[in-house]
């Protein structure tokens, strides 16, 4: 094994996700899968959180991250 790889498993809507030597914040997660910010609710690891601190929380391992969108409709 190399010594300098750090690896992060995480789980994404269900699905299992493995990143290596990468810190990134739910803020840079929505903006890789290009979700809309202003339409989201998200829930990390069973509580729902503040928008404003989705640019502050690091994804670490095990961490369990799922979005909810909001659509409009009769």
């Amino acid at each position: 094994m190399q010594s300098g790889n750090k690896f992060t498993t995480f789980w994404f809507n269900g699905q299992k996700y493995l990143s290596q030597d990468m810190e990134f914040t739910i803020f840079d997660l929505l903006n890789y899968f290009d979700y809309n910010p202003s339409l989201l609710v998200v829930e990390y690891n069973n509580s729902i959180l503040i928008k404003k601190n989705w640019n502050k929380i690091v994804i670490l391992n095990n961490d369990k991250i799922e979005v909810l969108t909001i659509v409009g409709g009769g």
